[in-house]
C-alpha cells in the first residue's frame, strides 16, 4: 500500500467534503464503492491493468478518504497495489483540480456590530459561538472580547490603507511625518488646528517624556523616571491590565536589576514560575524519515513565567514614587509637533472629555494598534504578523496531563490548517496555572489581514486535541491575545522608528526576533542600550529625527533571521503540501537538537554569530537540499534579494565588530568625559555604534550554565511529557 496524494481542504465542514467526494466527484475511470469516510475506486473486472498484470496479493484499487483535525479537513489517496491504477495520474489531477475549485480558501471577516444596540456576546454569537461561550466564563470577558474585536478592526484598517494611513502626527516645521520612507502629510503653520493647539499650549513642556501605551511603556517609563525625568504615561486600558503574559530567561531579566529598576528581592516576587526545561517539537508523521526530528530541549529559553499584572503594578508604583503620573482609560488622538515641544491631544474614555498635554519627547509604545507606526512607515509598517490568541487557565486539567516543571516553547500537532501552520506555546504559571497560546506566522495582505476571532474559534475547538481536557471543567483566568509584528529589515536604517521629538519602542518599533520573542523580549534585552542613548539625547536636547532614529533595538543577527519566519507563512491564496512547513521546521530544529545547549540558546535568544549562522545554514541545506527550493517558492525572488541585502549587512557587521570590539568600548570610556560636553551629537553616534557592536554577543556553555544552573540538564535525563 502506498500513499499517492495528500491534500489540505481548507474547511471545517467535513460532511460536505465527504458528500461531494461520494456523490459529485467523477473520477473518469473505475467503479466507486462508497466507504464511511470516502470511497474506493476499483476496476470493474479486476483481471488486467494498463500494464497487463496486477498484484497477486492486493487488488488494483485506490482508497480515497477524509478526516478532520484542527478545524480542517484533510484528504489522502492510497494505492493498494504496487502497479499504478489505470489512468491514475489523470484521476489525481482531476481530483486535485476539482476539490481546489469547490473548496477554495476563504478569509471571513468579523461582522459589523453596533454595541449601543446589543452586547458583544449577542453580536458575535452566531459567527463565533465557542468564543462567546468561553469568554462569558472569564472575569471581565465582555470587556476583553470587545477589546479583541477592537484590536482586529484597528489592525484591518491599517493593513487595508497602508499607503494612506490615518494621520495622527502633525508637524508645522515642513518635515514629512513619514520620515525617509513614509507617505505622511504635514500641517502648515497656517493650519487652524495647529494655531488653536499652539494658542492653548503652555509656554514650556509640562513633561520631559510622555509615553503612550501602558505595558512596555510602563517598564521604560519607570526607569526614566528613576533617572530624574518628569514622566507621564497614557494608557487606553485600566492600568495594570494585560491581555498577555510574559516569559523570559533569568540571564535576560537580570538587566532590570543591573539598571536599578528592581532589587533582586523584588525580582523574585514577580516570578510566578521557573521551570526546568522547554520543549520544541513539530508534527512529523507525514514527513520523510530523514526529516523527522527529536525534541529540541531549550532549558534556558523563556523559562521564567512572570506575573505580568503584578509586575506592571510594581512599575506603576515606582513611576509614581519618582514623580511620574499615569492617565489610564485615556485614548491617544493626535500629536502636534513644533520646534520646542510635542502637544498631545487625548480623550478620557469614561467621561469622554478631551484634554491636551505637552512634553519634550513622545514615546510610542502602542504596539501594532499604533496609528503612529503606520504613519511613520507608510506602506511598510509591518511585513509580517503573528495573530496570537490564548488564555491563562487557573485549573481544570486532569492530573498527569502536564507537569508544571516543563513548558512548550514551540509545538505543532498537525499540518497546514486552512492556509496556516498553527503553533502552540504553553508556559506554567503559579500553582496549577497554565498560559497557552496558539499562533501562526502570517503574511500581511489586505485581502487576508489575519483574524484574532477566527483564531479564537480554532483555539476553543482544538485545545483538547493539543492537551486533553474537558473544556467545560477549565477555570479561565483571562484571555491572552494580540498581533505580534515583524519587519523584514535589510539594514539598520531600513525602518523608521522616530520623528522629531517622537520615538517608537517595543512592538511599535517592530525590530524584534521573528522566531519566539516579542517586543517585551526585545525591550528587556536592549533596555540598557535604549535607556543610555535616550538619556544622552534628552540631556543634550538631541531630539530631532536624525538623532532619535539612531536609538533602536536593531540587531543585524536578528534581521537576517526573518527568512525563517517567511518560511513559516503560507502565501495568501496558495496551496502547499500540508506537511511542508513542518518539514522545514523539523529540518532546522533537528539540527539545533544535535548541537550543544549553548548553540540553541544563542540562536533563539538572538545571539547567533556569523560563523555559527553559516555553519547551521550549510548543514540544513546538506540535510535537506529541497529546502532551498521550498524557500524560493515561499519567499519569491524579490524577498530573496532583500534577504541577500540583510545577509550582506550581517557579514559587514560581523567584520566591523571583530575589528572594533577589542578596543572601541575602552576607547569611549577614556574620551567620554571630554567629548560629550564638547560634541554631544558625535558622542551619541559613537555610543550607538558601540551598543550595536556589543548587543547580541554569543554566550559560552559556562555562561549559560552560570545564568541558569538548574536548567542545564543532560540529554539522557530529558523526557517528553504527553
Amino acid at each position: 500500500m502506498r500513499e499517492i496524494l495528500y491534500l489540505e481542504v481548507p474547511t471545517s465542514d467535513i460532511a460536505t467534503v465527504r458528500s461531494w467526494l461520494q456523490t459529485d466527484f467523477e473520477p473518469g475511470n473505475g467503479e466507486k464503492v462508497l466507504t464511511s469516510e470516502g470511497f474506493r475506486l476499483k476496476i470493474p473486472t479486476a483481471s488486467t491493468t494498463a500494464t497487463g498484470a496486477i498484484s497477486e496479493n492486493l487488488p488494483a484499487e485506490l482508497s480515497v478518504f477524509v478526516w478532520s483535525v484542527q478545524r480542517t479537513t484533510y484528504l489522502k489517496v492510497f494505492r493498494w497495489a504496487e502497479q499504478p491504477f489505470p489512468s491514475e495520474r489523470q484521476i489525481l489531477q482531476r481530483l486535485t483540480k476539482e476539490i481546489r475549485s469547490r473548496f477554495g480558501h476563504h478569509y471571513p471577516e468579523p461582522p459589523a456590530i453596533d454595541l449601543s444596540q446589543e452586547s458583544i456576546f449577542a453580536a458575535l454569537g452566531s459567527a463565533y459561538p465557542l468564543t462567546v461561550k468561553y469568554f462569558q466564563k472569564m472575569p471581565n470577558g465582555e470587556y476583553d472580547l470587545t477589546r479583541a474585536y477592537w484590536w482586529e478592526q484597528r489592525w484591518r484598517e491599517g493593513v487595508r490603507n497602508p499607503q494612506q494611513p490615518r494621520q495622527v502626527v502633525f508637524s508645522h516645521s515642513g518635515i514629512r511625518a513619514g520620515g525617509d520612507e513614509g507617505d505622511g502629510k504635514i500641517i502648515s503653520p497656517s493650519s487652524p488646528t495647529l494655531r488653536e493647539a499652539k494658542a492653548t499650549s503652555p509656554s514650556s513642556p509640562t513633561y520631559d517624556i510622555i509615553y503612550i501605551g501602558g505595558a512596555l511603556g510602563a517598564i521604560h517609563a519607570a526607569l526614566m523616571a528613576k533617572l530624574g525625568y518628569k514622566v507621564l504615561l497614557v494608557e487606553r486600558m485600566p492600568f495594570g491590565r494585560m491581555n498577555r503574559e510574559w516569559n523570559i530567561s533569568r540571564d535576560e531579566i537580570q538587566s532590570l536589576v543591573n539598571l536599578g529598576l528592581v532589587t533582586p528581592t523584588e525580582l523574585e516576587t514577580i516570578i510566578a514560575r521557573e521551570y526546568k526545561d522547554g520543549f520544541n517539537k513539530f508534527f512529523d508523521a507525514n514527513n520523510p524519515a530523514k526529516l523527522r526530528s527529536p525534541v529540541l530541549h531549550t532549558p534556558t529559553v523563556l523559562n521564567l513565567g512572570l506575573d505580568s499584572e503584578k509586575w506592571l503594578q510594581m512599575c506603576g508604583q515606582k513611576l509614581q514614587a519618582a514623580g511620574g503620573e499615569i492617565w489610564d482609560e485615556t485614548e491617544f488622538i493626535r500629536a502636534d509637533i513644533d520646534i520646542s515641544q510635542v502637544l498631545l491631544k487625548v480623550k478620557h474614555l469614561p467621561s469622554q472629555s478631551e484634554k491636551q498635554v505637552s512634553g519634550r519627547l513622545l514615546i510610542d509604545a502602542m504596539g501594532t494598534a499604533s496609528p503612529i507606526a503606520w504613519q511613520l512607515n507608510g506602506g511598510r509598517a509591518f511585513d509580517s504578523v503573528c495573530p496570537t490568541v490564548g488564555a491563562a487557565i487557573e485549573s481544570g486539567f486532569e492530573p498527569g496531563v502536564w507537569d508544571s516543571q516543563y513548558g512548550d516553547v514551540l509545538y505543532s500537532h498537525g499540518d497546514i490548517s486552512r492556509g496556516r501552520q498553527l503553533i502552540w506555546e504553553l508556559f506554567p504559571g503559579a500553582g496549577d496555572e497554565l498560559t497557552i497560546y496558539l499562533f501562526h506566522y502570517h503574511e500581511v495582505k489586505a485581502e487576508n489581514p489575519g483574524s484574532l476571532l477566527e483564531m479564537y474559534e480554532d483555539f476553543f475547538t482544538i485545545l483538547p486535541e493539543y492537551r486533553r481536557c474537558d473544556m467545560d471543567k477549565l477555570v479561565w483566568k483571562k484571555p491572552t491575545f494580540g498581533y505580534i509584528p515583524g519587519h523584514f529589515s535589510v539594514g539598520s536604517s531600513d525602518r523608521t522608528v522616530a520623528f522629531d521629538r517622537l520615538i517608537a519602542i517595543g512592538d511599535a518599533a517592530s525590530l524584534q526576533s521573528p522566531l519566539v520573542f516579542t517586543g517585551f523580549g526585545s525591550l528587556v534585552r536592549n533596555l540598557e542600550r535604549l535607556t543610555t542613548l535616550l538619556d544622552t539625547a534628552l540631556k543634550h536636547d538631541l531630539l530631532s529625527f536624525r538623532h532619535l532614529n539612531q536609538i533602536r533595538a536593531y540587531q543585524s543577527n536578528v534581521s537576517v533571521t526573518w527568512l525563517f519566519s517567511k518560511g513559516m507563512m503560507v502565501p495568501t491564496g496558495k496551496f502547499l503540501p500540508p506537511q511542508r512547513i513542518n518539514s522545514m521546521l523539523n529540518t532546522f530544529f533537528g539540527l539545533l537538537a544535535d548541537e550543544p545547549v549553548e548553540v540553541a540558546d544563542n540562536f533563539i535568544k538572538d545571539r547567533c554569530d556569523w560563523l555559527t549562522f553559516n555553519r547551521l545554514a550549510l548543514k540544513a541545506a546538506s540535510k535537506n537540499p529541497a529546502l532551498l527550493l521550498w524557500i524560493w517558492e515561499l519567499a519569491g525572488p524579490r524577498d530573496l534579494l532583500r534577504w541577500l541585502g540583510s545577509y550582506f549587512n550581517f557579514g559587514r557587521h560581523a567584520l566591523v565588530s571583530a575589528l572594533l570590539s577589542p578596543w572601541f568600548g575602552h576607547f569611549l570610556s577614556r574620551i567620554g568625559f571630554w567629548l560629550e560636553p564638547r560634541n554631544p551629537a558625535l558622542w551619541l553616534w559613537l555610543l550607538a555604534i558601540n551598543y550595536a557592536i556589543a548587543t547580541g554577543k554569543p554566550r559560552s556553555r559556562a555562561q549559560v550554565a552560570k545564568a541558569n544552573p538548574e536548567a542545564i540538564i543532560p540529554k539522557s535525563e530529558a523526557r517528553i511529557l504527553n
